[in-house]
């Protein structure tokens, strides 16, 4: 009896690049359209849709640095790792932490 390779229960998730491709893709995709680079990726999530990106971008450079601006975007992606939007969710002080 002949093998075959594929799975009936693969989904079409499972054909996405793998994730630090999407989050490469994404963060250099922000950048040329916003002119802001990602310092840091606080969370990476697989959706039906694509991936969902949040990063931390630094808008505004200050003196100390402690008193730069940052925020916080979302990044969605189709499966591909294609942008399909962004936007930001919050912004704030680069010294200041979250009151919780």
């Amino acid at each position: 009896m002949a093998e075959t390779s594929e799975n009936p229960e693969k989904s079409a998730a499972d054909d996405s690049p793998p994730a630090l491709d999407v989050l490469r893709r994404a963060g250099a995709q922000l950048a040329e359209l916003t002119g802001l680079r990602a310092e840091a990726v606080t969370r990476l999530e697989r959706t039906e849709e694509g991936w969902i990106v949040e990063a931390e971008i630094l808008e505004l450079a200050r003196v100390p640095d402690t008193m730069s601006l940052m925020a916080s975007y979302e990044i969605k992606t189709d499966r591909d790792g294609t942008l399909t939007g962004y936007r930001r969710i919050r912004r704030y002080e680069r010294g200041r932490s979250d009151r919780r």
